[in-house]
């Protein structure tokens, strides 16, 4: 069962993200992919703002 987004909310899911548009799985994955990595083996605590332009607020 696909508990993702209903079918009739997928044209406008992202459309109120700064950049109007959901990001893609080849966007997000570069990150994922370096953090995992051993280039990656002297970051600690960081923040990595994936968000399409949104402002982290901590």
């Amino acid at each position: 069962m696909d508990r993702g987004q209903p079918q009739d909310a997928i044209p406008e899911f992202g459309q109120d993200s700064v950049l109007k548009r959901a990001g893609q799985p080849v966007e997000l994955a570069p990150v994922y992919t370096f953090l995992a990595s051993d280039d990656a083996s002297y970051v600690t605590g960081q923040i990595y703002g994936v968000t399409g332009g949104e402002p982290i607020n901590l």
